[in-house]
C-alpha cells in the first residue's frame, strides 16, 4: 500500500455530549483518557471537558435545558459571516433554529449559530474571534508498515 498524506484543519472544533448520570459519565472518561494520555480539562456546575470534548447535564447552560439529540457537534469557522451564512444555509436545507448566529458568553468573541438537523442533532458553526494559530491546519501522512 503506498503511503497516504492528508491535509487536515480543524474541521470539527468540539463535540458535546449530553448525559443523563454526569458522575458515571465523568469516572468512565477519566479513565479511558487516562489511558490514551489525555489530561481532563476542567469541569464546573453540570459539565467537564477534555480536549475538545465537553460532556453535560440536560439542564446545564450549554445543553438549553433541553435534549435536543444525540449529539452536539461545532464546525469551526472562519470568520463571523461564514458563522451566518452557514446559518441561512442549513435553515434553507431542512435545519431548525436552535440559536440565532451572536455572541456567546463562552469566551470573549465567541460567535456562533445553532440549528437542529433533521435527526434533531444539535450542529453548531463557530467563530471565536481574532486569533493567531501556531499553524492553520496540520499534514499527516501514513506510512506503510
Amino acid at each position: 500500500m503506498q503511503a497516504q498524506q492528508l491535509h487536515r484543519g480543524r474541521l470539527i472544533d468540539h463535540l458535546q455530549l449530553v448525559v443523563r448520570d454526569l458522575d458515571a459519565s465523568r469516572d468512565f472518561y477519566a479513565a479511558v483518557f487516562e489511558v490514551l494520555g489525555i489530561p481532563m480539562g476542567g469541569s464546573g456546575e453540570g459539565y467537564f471537558w477534555a480536549d475538545e470534548l465537553f460532556v453535560s447535564t440536560a439542564d446545564s447552560p450549554a445543553a438549553q435545558g433541553q435534549l435536543t439529540g444525540r449529539h452536539h457537534l461545532a464546525f469551526q469557522a472562519a470568520d463571523r459571516a461564514m458563522v451566518d451564512a452557514f446559518h441561512a444555509a442549513a435553515l434553507a436545507h431542512g435545519g431548525r433554529d436552535h440559536g440565532a448566529p451572536g455572541e456567546r458568553p463562552y469566551h470573549p468573541g465567541y460567535y456562533a449559530a445553532f440549528v437542529l438537523d433533521p435527526d434533531g442533532n444539535n450542529i453548531e458553526a463557530v467563530f471565536h474571534g481574532a486569533a493567531e494559530r501556531s499553524a492553520a491546519s496540520v499534514t499527516v501522512t501514513f506510512q506503510a508498515p
